[in-house]
């Protein structure tokens, strides 16, 4: 089995995009009917994101079971940690991790899975700059140049990772952290001498919110990116 694991706290307005994309990713026929498991590991949600969780749940097909855990952390290393467990437990043989502001390809499990390696970390694209209003335009033109979109980048993102079973129990698995808990999995893997695909083939679209869940992630990272291409556009760069 094939597990996905989907942190969250508080969000709705994403969550169902990012169902409906996993869900097309189960469904793809080049998994050759093995099963995926979708779970959302939900920390200290007090919106509508449960209630999402379980309609899909509902409509799902037989080969992709959708559910929830649930914990009270505010915290997305335990909660990642939390749901990979789950997964674990369940029998998962690979574990796909992604973000619940974000949408995988279809063919996202796919491409993890042809690599053929303990670790695949992926790349992010954002479509939509919009929460960024007026910096929109130097932010996407910033990201553009300084982001590296193509195999053999060394970027690691929640977002877009997938780890062998194994592989994730001899590193120890996710630390409770706040934030960069991505980093310390793929630096304990490295220590463990995990075999790595550096890889943009596993395509995902993640949102550039200003609300970001976990201070210290991809959210602050392009809130920096707007203030360094403030200073270069004043530097006349």
């Amino acid at each position: 089995m094939i597990g996905i694991v989907i942190p969250a706290h508080n969000e709705e307005r994403y969550l169902d995009a990012c169902l409906r994309a996993a869900r097309a990713a189960a469904a793809d026929p080049a998994l050759h009917g093995e099963a995926v498991r979708i779970t959302v590991a939900l920390d200290s949600c007090t919106d509508n994101s449960r209630a999402i969780v379980e309609r899909h749940a509902t409509e799902s097909g037989p080969r992709c079971l959708i559910d929830h855990v649930s914990v009270d952390a505010r915290n997305v290393g335990i909660t990642r940690a939390a749901g990979a467990r789950h997964m674990l437990h369940h029998g998962a043989r690979w574990l796909a991790f992604t973000d619940a502001d974000t949408e995988v390809a279809p063919n996202w499990l796919a491409e993890q899975l042809r690599l053929n390696v303990d670790v695949v970390c992926g790349t992010v694209a954002v479509h939509d700059w919009s929460p960024h209003r007026d910096n929109a335009d130097l932010l996407r033109n910033h990201f553009h140049n300084s982001y590296t979109d193509a195999d053999g980048h060394r970027h690691i993102h929640g977002a877009n990772l997938g780890v062998a079973a194994d592989a994730y129990l001899r590193a120890g698995g996710f630390a409770p952290l706040a934030c960069s808990e991505d980093v310390a999995l793929v630096t304990a893997l490295e220590r463990t001498g995990a075999r790595f695909a550096w890889s943009a083939a596993p395509r995902v679209t993640t949102s550039a919110r200003r609300d970001a869940k976990a201070r210290g992630g991809f959210g602050d990272t392009l809130l920096r990116y707007v203030e360094t291409a403030r200073a270069a556009s004043a530097a006349g760069m």
